[in-house]
């Protein structure tokens, strides 16, 4: 303690020495010198993060019409809405397709760490071992109940229960070691969910007839040269089906994200930074057939016009729609290069979901990145409030033009088998 208490005042002392020496204009400019770092610093290496709620977006014009503002009477407008919704839900297929789910980020997940995740009618608990390994299993222990997930202590490859720790086999479920008895009672055992983590996500596979997962692409084959820029996250209000859907709708394009980003999310037509900017898109979606039946591809053209006549920003994008809620697409450039996005949709409940992007590119993208992310969540905002306000219409009336819309349903349909769980059967509308 004594050597610390010296060195402290040895460092002390010099601090106030230098400053002594410097003149104002000196110390003026090395705190220029130490913003101006920082502010690089934070350009090219310090990732982007744009996170919103349910009630973050679009629910303040619900509020306002009604004279409400934030907190309960917010959620009380949000709840009548999800209420209404579920009065259409014979409209509306199961709530949970068969397929993987990105339930979780790696990065949220450290060796040791056991976390409990609610989504599709589940619980469950999500551990990482000191090895690394990562298992998944229902939550609550057959015991008396405890959750693994809250207090739980991962031990090997296995996850202790917080209660009378109970120990659980990652492998398997089974119960290997109950510390006070000498036996273990027959079948005790917790159910243990396929898993596999790739590309900085833990998926799990959900399938309501218990069939064999498909084979999880890794198609992150540039992640090599290319970093982790920022990511974003919503919660929204429809049903799962509606989110992918979007990708299909080629109209809604022209409709909702010509409009500059500059001009916002809530009503960018009649924003005065719309004049500022103009987007052009052309898009497709066709299904893949054969043993990757469950992909199904997009491909989109964007260009930028600044005041109506400079084009600038021109993208040719790429993506994949694999199984009901993973999306990966790659935008090329040829003055950007490539930058690339993983999109995860996960049911919290049947008619909450929670979508993330994660943004990848070159590290000199970096300035140019925070703008891209920004400037995507405004878009994808736009599209929440259309979600979070509309019914599922299962027999829509369809314009000659809307084919892509009767090929995607067509394509989504395998998602859904006969056991699959009905709204009745996992309906929880309360926020």
């Amino acid at each position: 303690m004594e050597q610390i208490s010296v060195c402290s005042m040895f460092l002390k002392t010099q601090v106030i020495y230098l400053v002594k020496c410097l003149d104002p204009k000196s110390i003026l400019y090395v705190c220029i010198i130490v913003l101006v770092t920082l502010w690089f610093y934070w350009l090219f290496f310090v990732p982007f993060v744009w996170k919103k709620y349910l009630d973050d977006v679009s629910y303040s014009k619900v509020s306002l019409t009604e004279g409400f503002c934030r907190n309960d009477q917010k959620r009380d407008a949000i709840n009548r809405i999800r209420k209404a919704k579920k009065n259409s839900s014979n409209e509306m297929p199961p709530p949970f397709p068969n397929g993987w789910y990105g339930i979780l980020e790696s990065s949220k997940l450290q060796p040791g760490d056991a976390k409990f995740i609610a989504c599709l009618g589940e619980k469950l608990v999500v551990y990482r071992t000191h090895e690394h390994k990562v298992f998944i299993l229902d939550a609550y222990c057959p015991h008396l109940g405890a959750n693994l997930g809250i207090g739980g202590r991962v031990v090997g490859d296995n996850i202790e229960c917080p209660f009378h720790q109970w120990s659980f086999r990652g492998e398997d479920g089974g119960c290997n070691n109950i510390p006070y008895s000498t036996s273990i009672p027959r079948g005790t055992n917790v159910k243990k969910w396929i898993s596999q983590e790739v590309n900085d996500f833990i998926f799990i596979w959900y399938h309501a007839e218990s069939s064999e997962p498909w084979e999880l692409p890794v198609p992150m084959e540039a992640q090599k040269k290319n970093v982790y820029h920022g990511r974003n996250e919503f919660y929204i209000n429809c049903h799962i089906h509606e989110i992918p859907e979007n990708g299909a709708d080629m109209a809604h394009f022209a409709a909702i994200h010509n409009e500059s980003f500059l001009a916002g999310s809530l009503a960018p037509r009649i924003s005065v930074l719309s004049r500022f900017g103009c987007h052009k898109w052309n898009a497709s979606w066709f299904p893949t057939t054969g043993k990757d039946k469950h992909i199904a591809e997009i491909a989109l053209t964007h260009s930028l016009k600044i005041i109506g006549k400079v084009n600038c920003f021109q993208m040719k994008v790429s993506g994949k729609q694999i199984g009901p809620s993973y999306v990966y697409l790659t935008m090329n450039s040829s003055i950007f290069g490539q930058i690339q996005i993983l999109q995860t949709i996960t049911p919290i409940e049947p008619l909450l979901q929670k979508v993330v992007h994660r943004f990848y590119g070159p590290r000199w993208l970096g300035p140019l990145l925070k703008v891209f992310i920004y400037g995507e969540s405004i878009m994808f905002e736009r599209d929440i409030n259309m979600w979070n306000h509309k019914v599922f219409r299962r027999n829509p009336i369809l314009a000659k033009e809307d084919t892509s819309i009767k090929q995607f349903r067509v394509w989504y349909s395998q998602f859904y088998t006969s056991n699959s769980k009905q709204f009745s059967d996992v309906a929880n509308v309360d926020w």
